[in-house]
């Protein structure tokens, strides 16, 4: 995928990059039908390195996207179903008693739990409790774990897609505004066009396509699109509009919490991805417009007396209200 430069350093081509992530958006697609700029926005998450969060009602897609994903890379992968009796080790690991031919030498060793995987679906996550949600927290900001008072390095890459039900609240605990804050990216999928549904009564790909999807790129192909994507300038003035939109989530009278810095810092590595995916080494202000709902909407808290409506869809429908009043930069 890449060149050696001057200094020996590997020089990712533009036309290269473009071109990986766009058999990568075709390769999911062949599983996920009629949800092309989720598919986009979810592949531009992972060359930014962050983590996506799905969150729609059941049966539109959200672990089809997963799968196909995960199965479009050629790297580890486990599933966590999340319940209401999970704890912190069944996910992170724990110590186990170490035995040398059969006796017990007093020592213990750390046996891996299913987090240690370069792609970790997070099925149902706000089923479980507090405690064991807290748990991802270390893995999804650092990219390590502390168990019993000792770090382990997760994999490289490191991707978490974690799928919730927002209309479900029996036996469910809603994500704290922490948590929320290590996805770069919440997506809905939302329901698909009928002539898609059709398609999918028809040939249903999530049983047919998604069990034969082959790998199209490595970890160390992801790897040097990342480096590519971080990059990836931006000008003085896609800074100042990306600022402004993060202002304005700020001083908007129906929002008592708005993005915060690490909110800026997730769209600018989400424009840089889409740039990047773009076949440019530079962004402009459309990058940042785009994926602004998408990275900002579940980092914003709003006013509880502003209004009967509370929900994602509201949060949403607000931010598209910012970006359609802050001024584009010429």
């Amino acid at each position: 995928m890449s060149g050696a430069g001057a200094g020996g350093e590997a020089v990712l081509d533009l036309g290269e990059a473009a071109g990986s992530a766009q058999r990568l958006r075709a390769n999911v697609e062949r599983a996920l039908w009629g949800k092309p700029e989720v598919v986009r926005c979810a592949i531009e998450a992972v060359i930014a390195g962050g983590h996506v969060l799905l969150e729609d009602v059941p049966g539109v897609g959200k672990t089809t996207l997963a799968f196909a994903l995960a199965r479009s890379l050629d790297a580890s992968f486990r599933r966590i179903q999340f319940t209401s009796d999970l704890l912190p080790g069944d996910i992170l690991g724990s110590a186990i008693p170490d035995f040398d031919a059969g006796t017990p030498t007093g020592r213990f060793v750390f046996q891996r739990g299913p987090i240690f995987a370069n792609v970790v679906l997070a099925d149902e996550i706000n089923r479980a409790s507090p405690r064991t949600q807290s748990a991802l927290l270390e893995a999804m900001g650092e990219g390590s774990v502390s168990v019993d008072g000792t770090s382990h390095r997760l994999p490289d890459p490191f991707l978490v897609i974690a799928t919730q039900n927002p209309l479900e609240h029996y036996g469910t605990h809603p994500l704290p505004e922490s948590q929320l804050d290590r996805f770069l990216m919440r997506l809905r999928l939302g329901y698909p066009a009928p002539e898609h549904e059709a398609a999918v009564l028809r040939d249903d790909p999530a049983a047919t396509a998604v069990p034969k999807l082959a790998p199209v790129l490595t970890t160390e192909d992801v790897r040097a699109l990342r480096r590519g994507a971080a990059a990836v300038k931006l000008d003085d003035a896609v800074v100042a509009y990306l600022l402004a939109l993060v202002a304005e989530t700020r001083a908007h009278e129906a929002i008592a919490l708005g993005a915060s810095p690490r909110g800026a810092v997730a769209l600018r590595r989400a424009a840089q991805a889409r740039a990047l995916c773009d076949g440019r080494d530079f962004c402009i202000p459309e990058d940042v417009r785009e994926l602004a709902v998408a990275v900002l909407a579940h980092r914003i808290v709003l006013d509880p007396h502003g209004g009967p409506r509370q929900g994602s869809e509201e949060v949403e429908w607000l931010v598209r209200e910012i970006v359609g009043r802050v001024p584009v930069p010429l």
